[in-house]
């Protein structure tokens, strides 16, 4: 997961970023931090913001030539 995905998968459902912070478990600097690369986080506070916005109805379209992105899953 990038930061430019977990902006774009916030957009899609309106989650703030002290929302996904608390639905991650994480602090807000931790994913305003991640958000703005301004430092790299650990793999397991990239797998919680990774699972809260899946959790909250994204999913994440893995790179296949035609770039990584996000995508709200089907009901």
């Amino acid at each position: 997961m990038t930061p430019a995905q977990s902006r774009a998968a916030r957009g899609l459902i309106s989650m703030t970023q002290t929302e996904l912070a608390k639905a991650s478990d994480l602090g807000q600097s931790t994913v305003i931090d991640f958000e703005r690369e301004r430092r790299i986080v650990s793999d397991a506070a990239m797998a919680a913001i990774r699972a809260a916005l899946e959790a909250a109805g994204v999913e994440f379209i893995a790179e296949n030539g035609g770039g990584a992105g996000v995508r709200l899953k089907k009901k």
